[in-house]
């Protein structure tokens, strides 16, 4: 098998190209809306990746907008890349979690340092919590079965670190 020789990102970009051509700030959009729940991407990823897909001629870049925006169309080469890239193995994840580092560290923190950490990452798991639920409802009432099965492992991962906020240690 050929490799696509494509990082994630890139082959996320390709993936949401496949619904029409799109402008770097649209990309990002449609990254946060539709991928967001289980996949984040940076503003300074999109637009790293979208000069070297086109370098790579996986994308094209049509005429320039308002405010100089180019949108961006994937090519027949895209298109296998990111077929290419969907047949990879998936490889590893890569757990990076922001409030489970701090709670490694929890010795060098006040009770009260600790008190807030679970507070805010409670507040920000109910509410993630809340949307992947509802964008998997309407993902499943508009017949996105895919999408919905994506999202429903956003609502696991909320859901476990909720649970896992409710057992960690205090000062």
């Amino acid at each position: 098998m050929v490799e696509s020789g494509l990082n994630a990102t890139a082959a996320a970009l390709l993936g949401l190209l496949h619904n029409g051509p799109m402008t770097g700030g649209q990309l990002m959009a449609a990254a946060t809306r539709d991928l967001g729940p289980f996949w984040s991407m940076t503003r300074s990823q999109v637009y790293r990746e979208l000069p070297a897909l086109a370098d790579m001629g996986y994308v094209r870049l049509g005429k320039p907008g308002p405010r100089s925006s180019q949108p961006y169309a994937i090519t027949p080469a895209g298109k296998r890349a990111f077929a290419r890239w969907l047949a990879e193995p998936s490889g590893r994840e890569a757990l990076r979690n922001p409030v489970a580092l701090r709670v490694a560290f929890g010795d060098h923190q006040s009770a009260a340092q600790l008190s807030d950490l679970y507070e805010q990452a409670t507040e920000y798991h109910t509410a993630a919590l809340a949307e992947a639920r509802e964008q998997a409802r309407e993902a499943r009432k508009e017949g996105e079965e895919f999408r919905a099965a994506a999202l429903d492992f956003a609502v696991g991962y909320h859901r476990a670190a909720l649970s896992w906020l409710k057992s960690a240690p205090g000062k």
